[in-house]
């Protein structure tokens, strides 16, 4: 770890967020600009993220699968506006084993084109359905504006794929995912989405509806932290994904899809972080618990090790580290597990050995307000218990954040006001794309999405009346 200190979020929320990425060794600036290496401790916290999920869709009946990388060039040109939104960032292999191809392909962006294609060989009957796939994998997307996590040219994620037989049920699903990513945000990462539909013209090319979750950044900028998609029946029309029904009539199946990536990190980061560096939620971190030995002598060192070897046993499935670092002072170790975020940090020195004592530093809570004694006599059941009340204390943190950030405003010189100095602003909207872009352009506020609402009112741009009420913010 480097010693100097991060600059503060207040400061530059941006070189902040860059530096921290890099200190605390989630991720590295790969030699292909636009590329990210994941290090150890950013892929433990993305396989913690992928552990959580995965058993969410396991539970609402999907299985895991895996789809090629490559795809032929023709396919993504089956389904228009597909292609339209995806041809400026696509990567395309024009030569293979020394020979130019006849066709090229293209590096998967997305793969609705190809699972598109291989559900309308696996599916017949209605018999067949629903079909419920995810994959867990790696995209392309030419992108040279890049952020560590948040913008990357090549990313991870899982991508989901469903077909049905009725559109009420492929509604529903979709609904359903959009659900279960609310879920895995707000109660795994402590992070309080604002789960809502999308614009027209913010919603996923080919797609009849998108559905995002939104959440709120320390800068009070907007992150989309996933997305779930109604594609009707355009990549079944495309795609020729038939079945017959039990009329033995031909149908086209009606699909979705959805995506959670490692932008989540991104999140997580910019979420809950301060100027010490990462806070990580005890339910993803890495590291739930790290203990830090402290000693002068080797008989201390004897003594302390085997409390610390104890400690080990009795927080049995707990992820638990041990910094035997030599050569550190315990000071520097505090600051660098502050650094990386570990939730809870257990010091043990020979006095604590004595009085039968444990030091607990809670990460979410700064200096000597987190740090108290607990009897050696029980440490089983309140180290987890302390992990617990840290996790919450998150979301709550987050939450009181958000919820002072978002603004009702009526006209759109307040409007300009929030967005550009003081958050979130919600508002009664009158669908008009050319209004929207009209926004967009002069304040970089985009429309997040739709908040669930009831009732009536005006919208704060045109005067009409309307019954929706928006999100707008500038995002990432």
């Amino acid at each position: 770890m480097d010693d100097k200190k991060l600059p503060s979020r207040q400061e530059n929320f941006s070189e902040w967020y860059n530096q921290l990425v890099i200190r605390a060794e989630l991720a590295d600036y790969a030699p292909v600009r636009g590329c990210m290496v994941v290090r150890p401790y950013g892929w433990a916290l993305w396989e913690n993220i992928q552990a959580a999920l995965d058993k969410r869709f396991k539970a609402t009946g999907h299985v895991n699968a895996a789809f090629p990388l490559l795809i032929p060039q023709s396919f993504m040109t089956k389904e228009k506006e597909h292609v339209e939104g995806f041809s400026p960032e696509l990567a395309v292999v024009t030569h293979g084993g020394g020979q130019l191809l006849e066709e090229p392909l293209v590096v998967r962006p997305t793969s609705e084109t190809i699972i598109g294609t291989m559900y309308a060989k696996w599916i017949q009957s209605y018999r067949d359905l629903p079909v419920l796939i995810n994959q867990w994998a790696n995209v392309v997307r030419w992108e040279m504006r890049t952020k560590l996590f948040l913008r990357t040219l090549e990313f991870y994620w899982q991508e989901g794929h469903t077909a049905h037989a009725t559109e009420k049920e492929a509604a529903e699903h979709t609904q359903r995912m959009l659900d279960v990513y609310a879920d895995f945000a707000i109660n795994e990462a402590a992070v309080p989405v604002l789960a809502g539909q999308k614009s027209e013209s913010e919603k996923f090319a080919g797609a009849k509806a998108t559905y995002s979750i939104e959440a709120m950044m320390g800068d009070t900028k907007a992150l989309q932290a996933g997305t779930s998609h109604f594609l009707g029946q355009n990549f079944a029309k495309a795609f020729d994904i038939k079945f017959l029904d039990e009329n033995n009539q031909l149908q086209y199946c009606w699909t979705t899809s959805w995506g959670v990536s490692t932008r989540f990190i991104g999140a997580i980061i910019m979420t809950h972080g301060d100027d010490q560096g990462l806070v990580l939620p005890p339910n993803l971190a890495p590291y739930q618990v790290v203990i830090v030995p402290i000693y002068r002598k080797d008989e201390e060192k004897a003594l302390v090790m085997e409390t610390v070897e104890k400690i080990v046993r009795g927080l049995g499935d707990l992820r638990v580290f041990v910094d035997r670092r030599e050569g550190l002072t315990p000071g520097f170790k505090f600051n660098d597990w502050e650094l990386k975020g570990v939730p809870l940090r257990i010091e043990v020195g020979p006095k604590d050995v004595q009085n039968g004592t444990l030091a607990l530093a809670r990460r979410d809570i700064p200096g000597k307000e987190g740090k108290r004694f607990i009897p050696m006599a029980g440490f089983e059941q309140a180290v987890p218990a302390a992990l617990a009340e840290i996790q919450a204390n998150m979301l709550a943190k987050a939450t009181k954040f958000r919820d002072e950030h978002i603004f009702e405003v009526s006209n759109y010189e307040e409007f300009k006001d929030v967005v550009e100095n003081k958050g979130w602003a919600k508002v009664w909207w009158y669908d008009d794309a050319e209004n929207e872009a009209k926004i967009k352009e002069e304040t970089k506020a985009s429309l997040r999405n739709y908040a669930s609402t009831e009732g009536e009112g005006v919208c704060f741009y045109t005067g009409k009346k309307t019954n929706k009420q928006v999100y707008f913010a500038r995002g990432y």
